[in-house]
């Protein structure tokens, strides 16, 4: 198999298997990453300046990213190599292993076949290191000492913050306040590495400092905490600011989920007629579907499916149109679905999700019926969690349980119909700092989250006026 290494699969009585972990050695980690920009049958629409209204300059981009970002934004190559230093500290934990959840399958009495991308095994706990060694990498070639960044439920934040440990640099982290409040033990994960953790809205910032002004009990958004992440690189010489989710660069780093899970796949006669990953931003989903592209482009029925909260649901109920990225309209302003850039979620335990916008990317291929998108209440998610935990024996971030949700309205679909089908998902981390949640599932006080719909109303009032360009 060209050095490629399966773990053998010896049935069992009960029609298991010995193992059902397909695994990929180190020497198939992927050395490229695959943009799919290179492959659109259309042009996305360029970011606007907010100070200018005409198209962003690269010059404009550099206050706060490094001049490499800054290409593979905007790069056409349908291949972009991999640096052997990035490659070295990813193969600490990639390839990660595709799972066959086959107890799970029992459990739901499907005839469908389910996997996992695990990508849970990082040291962050989440597929986050692999856009945030990156990008730590890149700006410490550029000189740059010091990165800023905004994180929803910790999982960004904390893999930003083990990147720039691992690279010698320093981190300060807005965390949504919400999520900051709720999970005291993910601030804690990151202040190891020695990030800087402060709950946003905060006193630190202009922006911060008006949201707060205006409401002191503000539960935070992603969108506020870009804010002041952004301004205050935009404030400091020696500060950048990395993003998590959202830009064309940061999906072109996740296309490694998806480029081991097609080899994978492959190694065992599988073809994935289903795709499902939770979204926020759309790194995770992004980072799962994109490699199939071609396949999709090429007419291969494939579904992939994005699965976000219905208290935020910017694919399923947004507008797609031109909107800022962030709440002090500080960021380019860029073609997405959107809620509004002023929209606030109502709390949930999935914080990674409350984002306002969507990738420009993955929003053009929705708009243009290439992927689809769901949204799933908080209640549905725990439940389809709980079944998983007892399944599966892992418990997932609440953020990956919403695709699990979907997964399982699927496969019992396929059970009623009586139609076999593979279903690949990703597990885009753990959930072992989201233990308050799932207790407050367990005791019955998980309160299910408020209806969004007038708060969106007002918000899509607020949306900038772009002059559309041919």
């Amino acid at each position: 198999m060209s050095g490629r290494q399966v773990h053998t699969m010896t049935t069992l009585k009960d029609g298991g298997a010995a193992s059902d972990r397909i695994t990929l050695p180190a020497s198939e980690l992927p050395t490229h990453w695959y943009n799919a920009l290179a492959d659109l049958p259309f042009r996305l629409s360029p970011p606007i300046s907010p100070a200018t209204g005409q198209p962003v300059t690269f010059d404009e981009l550099r206050r706060i990213f490094p001049p490499q970002l800054i290409e593979q934004e905007m790069s056409g190559e349908r291949f972009v190599e991999v640096p052997t230093p990035v490659l070295e500290i990813l193969s600490m934990w990639r390839p990660t292993p595709l799972v066959r959840a086959r107890r799970l399958e029992r459990a739901l009495g499907t005839p469908a076949r389910i996997y996992f991308k695990h990508e849970g095994v990082s040291p962050a706990g989440s597929h986050k290191p692999n856009t945030a060694v990156p990008q730590a990498y890149f700006n410490k070639l550029a000189g740059i000492e010091r990165l800023t960044t905004e994180t929803g439920a910790g999982q960004w934040g904390s893999a930003l913050a083990f990147a720039t440990r691992l690279l010698g640099m320093t981190c300060r982290v807005y965390m949504v306040r919400v999520s900051y409040e709720q999970k005291p033990y993910r601030r804690t994960f990151m202040r190891l590495f020695g990030a800087e953790v402060f709950p946003s809205p905060s006193p630190h910032t202009a922006s911060g400092r008006e949201i707060l002004a205006g409401d002191p009990d503000c539960p935070g958004s992603l969108g506020i905490a870009i804010s002041e992440a952004v301004e205050e690189a935009a404030g400091r010489d020696d500060t950048n600011y990395a993003l998590g989710s959202v830009l064309n660069h940061v999906l072109l780093h996740q296309t490694v989920i998806g480029l081991e899970t097609r080899k994978q796949l492959a190694m065992v006669g599988e073809k994935a007629d289903f795709l499902y990953g939770c979204h926020g931003g759309g790194s995770n989903f992004g980072g799962l579907a994109l490699p199939f592209l071609p396949n999709i482009l090429a007419g291969e029925p494939i579904k992939a499916i994005a699965v976000e909260p219905a208290s935020c649901p910017t694919l399923t109920q947004g507008r797609f149109t031109f909107d800022y990225g962030d709440t002090a309209k500080l960021t380019p302003i860029v073609r997405m679905f959107t809620l509004g850039h002023d929209f606030v979620p109502p709390p949930s335990h999935a914080g990674g999700l409350r984002y306002h916008g969507a990738a420009p990317l993955l929003s053009a291929l929705l708009d243009a019926g290439m992927v689809g998108a769901e949204a799933v209440a908080q209640a549905d998610v725990f439940r389809a969690a709980q079944l998983f935990i007892t399944a599966e024996g892992i418990v997932p971030a609440p953020e990956s349980a919403h695709a699990i949700a979907a997964v399982v309205r699927k496969a019992v679909e396929l059970r009623e119909e009586g139609r076999e089908a593979t279903i690949v998902f990703s597990l885009s981390g753990h959930g072992i700092f989201d233990l308050g949640a799932y207790e407050a599932f367990l005791d019955g006080t998980l309160a299910d989250t408020a209806d969004p719909t007038h708060g969106i109303e007002v918000s899509l009032d607020h949306l900038p006026r772009v002059e559309q360009r041919p």
